[in-house]
């Protein structure tokens, strides 16, 4: 494997950084999570346009163009031959010293990881997750603005610990006043009869590219989409419940904290939004 590394490709076992990196040292940077299917690139540019936002709310300076990010992206799929690939595209604040004062850091790290990846078994996706509610709650937005995609994922990690110990996949994290957020890398959506529901931004919820989509796709098959605060009883008696992300796309939940959501089944809204959503990603991207 090729990894883009500060404007070349190297080996994978030469594709190193600093220790003194402030990515590595603070989790000072961010990232986008990018996927690719038959030769498309799906959302490139919403993707590298949040990219942007999020270094620009810490100060980051992309030592790129858009442009020419969009083209280390195409490269670094061509030069791995792949054609379904996930895409890792990460800027950090570059090598400093042990403090944390960012002007020290003189030079941006970029780099770019093209590879594979599959969240979770293909059987989930047809029988549904079970998963439960964590202690470990989401960060308050006034900490750390959920839209800033950093390298600082310590909160979701903890919260996927807990999930796995306990032996499930995956975990609801909720905010400090109890309202239901998402999961630990995932959207969560809820169906009641034609209703498709999400938690709003504001209660610390990433505004996630797949959400969108699947907001979209919801609205074009006839469905009421809201953004509403949410609790788990909420969750516990929807007709669906389903997450959405990059990476995992779209999972059908069965049951929480044991309780049976419907009947116990992916739902129809939830296997028609796959399909829908499956059929776009073999129509819609970029090019490479």
């Amino acid at each position: 494997m090729k990894i883009f590394l500060n404007g070349k490709f190297v080996e994978q076992a030469q594709a190193k950084v600093s220790v003194f990196d402030h990515g590595l040292l603070y989790g000072d940077g961010v990232f986008e999570g990018i996927r690719s299917y038959n030769g498309l690139i799906f959302k490139l540019h919403q993707h590298i346009d949040r990219l942007f936002e999020s270094a620009h709310t810490i100060m980051l300076k992309i030592p790129y163009t858009k442009p020419q990010l969009v083209e280390a992206v195409k490269d670094s799929l061509r030069v791995n031959k792949l054609r379904d690939g996930y895409i890792r595209l990460v800027v950090t604040r570059g090598e400093g010293d042990l403090g944390l004062d960012p002007r020290k850091c003189r030079q941006p790290t970029t780099f770019i990881i093209a590879d594979r990846i599959q969240l979770y078994p293909p059987q989930l996706y047809e029988r549904g997750l079970d998963i439960i509610t964590v202690a470990t709650q989401r960060n308050v937005p006034e900490a750390l603005n959920p839209q800033i995609k950093s390298l600082n994922y310590l909160n979701n990690i903890l919260a996927k610990i807990e999930a796995i110990t306990a032996g499930y996949e995956e975990a609801i994290m909720l905010s400090h006043s109890g309202y239901v957020t998402e999961c630990t890398g995932e959207n969560i959506f809820l169906v009641k009869g034609k209703q498709v529901i999400t938690p709003p931004p504001f209660i610390g919820v990433l505004r996630g590219i797949t959400r969108q989509t699947v907001m979209e796709l919801s609205r074009s098959r006839k469905l009421e989409v809201r953004e509403e605060l949410l609790t788990r009883h909420d969750l516990f008696n929807a007709d669906e419940v389903f997450l959405t992300g990059t990476a995992a796309e779209i999972v059908p939940v069965v049951k929480i904290d044991g309780r049976t959501i419907g009947e116990g089944r992916p739902g129809s809204h939830t296997k028609k939004l796959q399909a829908a959503f499956h059929q776009l990603t073999k129509t819609s991207g970029v090019r490479y």
